[in-house]
């Protein structure tokens, strides 16, 4: 028996001597890492933790074992991801709601899509014809003709205003139904019947246009057309002619530019005040799905041919919403970081937790508990953390995001962002993308300390000072 102890000892210790087959097969074995040990080691790491787990996790996360609340710790990486959430939503919403809201008020007099022609002057003769050829493509809801000009206008004073005339067709089945400017309407409405004789009939006026000329309903504003002048034979030079209107209604559209330049009147005013006759500039319409436009303006140059040509209204304001949607994703990345900073934070709490509780994980594994659910503690506290910092964030975005998008009591220029306060749309898609990235944040974030934890023997745990 004391050769046998010795042989394999002997052989053992000298790597050249031959190894018997009895002593390799007592032998302990000894277990090399292996790719597919170390995944299925990190698979049973992210089951779902048991109960036991659970409220082991839960107690780490507490101050005390006898106190109910939560650690110091606990409650500044949880109030990190609450923040980031937080902000998150807010500053999405609130890119959203600018994008919104301008193309909300865009469309208020701007029509989806416009049909013109090509040439030097905006001109359409056989609009009718075009008019029923527009109305039966699909997706269109309606369409009417237009007249858009520039012209001066003045309140018998010392000052005149270069402003944009827009011909608009009156009626139950008019361009009521392309833009939704009958519902700007504050003062006045849109008869264009004027009360005053000796005028050539009724004006609308945007009410900062109003305002800056000192005008109210009832009073007269003369205007001089852009376009129609002819030449007196008598003198032998243009002579502009100068046309009398009664201002017969105001409109608050919330666009600085609409209420600031626009002048409306009928169309068929607007057509003998341009001198273009029976001709129109172009064709409003109206489609079903505003973003679609684009479309349904390439079908519509297809169909008709040269020389008409389409302009919607995405691309007429092309530049700006590129610049909200780029404003948006820069925005979303810089807030972004403060939910990576947030996840540093949980790292750090962790491993904190860890470097404490290092006897009792060993306590806990000379009791039984395996490696793995060692890691699941710990990966069940960081989720629990960025579980409840999410909630609360969402909570407190979406409280501040209404609170905010309600009061209006964030006032912004309206020359330069064209409204004059600062909307807030929160979405459900970006919602869910926001609570997705942090969770999964949080649970990534808990990785390193839990498999720090996991790795830890249990002699060297208990001993642990």
């Amino acid at each position: 028996m004391e050769s046998w102890q010795n042989g394999p000892m002997n052989s053992r210790d000298d790597p050249g001597q031959p190894v018997s087959a009895e002593a390799a097969a007592i032998r302990p074995a000894v277990h090399l890492p292996s790719a597919d040990g170390e995944a299925a080691g990190f698979r049973s790491i992210l089951r779902w933790p048991t109960r036991l787990e659970r409220r082991i996790a839960g107690r780490y996360l507490r101050s005390r074992r006898s106190s109910r609340f939560a650690s110091l710790h606990t409650v500044i990486a949880t109030g990190g991801v609450a923040v980031g959430v937080m902000a998150l939503i807010v500053v999405l919403g609130v890119m959203n709601g600018l994008r919104n809201d301008l193309r909300a008020r865009i469309l208020v007099a701007n029509p989806h899509l416009r049909v013109l022609t090509f040439g030097a002057g905006l001109r359409l003769d056989n609009w009718r014809e075009v008019l029923a050829r527009v109305r039966q493509e699909p997706g269109v809801v309606a369409a009417e003709p237009e007249v858009i000009s520039q012209a001066l206008v003045t309140a018998g004073a010392d000052y005149g205003e270069g402003v944009n005339l827009l011909g608009y067709e009156k009626g139950d089945s008019g361009a009521a139904q392309v833009t939704s400017l009958a519902q700007s309407i504050v003062r006045g409405d849109l008869s264009f019947r004027p009360s005053r004789p000796r005028v050539d009939g009724a004006v609308l006026l945007g009410h900062r246009l109003a305002a800056r000329l000192s005008v109210h309903l009832g009073d007269t504003v003369v205007m001089v057309a852009g376009t129609g002048v002819k030449v007196n034979p008598a003198v032998g030079v243009a002579v502009p002619k100068y046309w009398t209107f009664e201002v017969t209604g105001l409109f608050e559209t919330g666009m600085f530019q609409y209420d600031n330049q626009y002048v409306v009147m009928s169309r068929e005013l607007a057509q003998r005040f341009t001198g273009l006759g029976d001709a129109v500039s172009g064709i409003s319409v109206r489609v079903a799905d505003p973003d679609r436009a684009p479309e349904i303006g390439e079908r519509l140059e297809r169909r008709l041919g040269y020389p008409f040509r389409t302009l919607d209204w995405q691309t007429q304001n092309s530049s700006l919403f590129s610049a909200l949607e780029l404003e948006k994703l820069a925005m979303g990345v810089i807030i972004f970081f403060i939910m990576v900073v947030a996840a540093f934070n949980i790292v750090g709490t962790l491993t904190m937790v860890v470097t404490d509780k290092t006897r009792e994980i060993g306590i806990l594994q000379a009791m039984g508990l395996t490696a793995p659910a060692i890691a699941r503690i710990f990966l069940a506290q960081g989720a629990i953390i960025g579980l409840v910092g999410t909630m609360l964030g969402l909570i407190g975005g979406l409280a501040v995001a209404y609170v905010v998008d309600r009061s209006g009591w964030i006032r912004i220029n309206p020359a330069v962002y064209f409204i004059d306060h600062l909307p807030v749309h929160v979405e459900l898609l970006d919602v869910l993308v926001v609570i997705v990235a942090s969770a999964a944040i949080a649970v990534l974030a808990t990785l390193y300390p839990s498999r720090s934890a996991s790795r830890l023997t249990p002699v060297e745990a208990i001993r642990h000072e």
